[in-house]
């Protein structure tokens, strides 16, 4: 999918100092994560429900 015009959005725990950080966009069927420092670069696509597992992963 062409993600030109899908929101990003970056963790509100980023401090907006350039660190290491991902952003994520949704669509109705996708979840695309990429690397805020290369927004041109290459992007993951996964699923709503895999996207929920990793969140609830790495919350614990």
């Amino acid at each position: 999918m062409n993600t030109e015009h899908v929101q990003w959005f970056k963790s509100s725990y980023s401090d907006g100092e350039g660190g290491d950080c991902v952003e994520v966009a949704t669509s109705p069927s996708t979840i695309h994560i990429r690397d805020s420092k290369v927004t041109e670069g290459p992007n993951l696509a996964v699923t709503p429900t895999t996207w929920a597992t990793f969140v609830r992963s790495v919350r614990v």
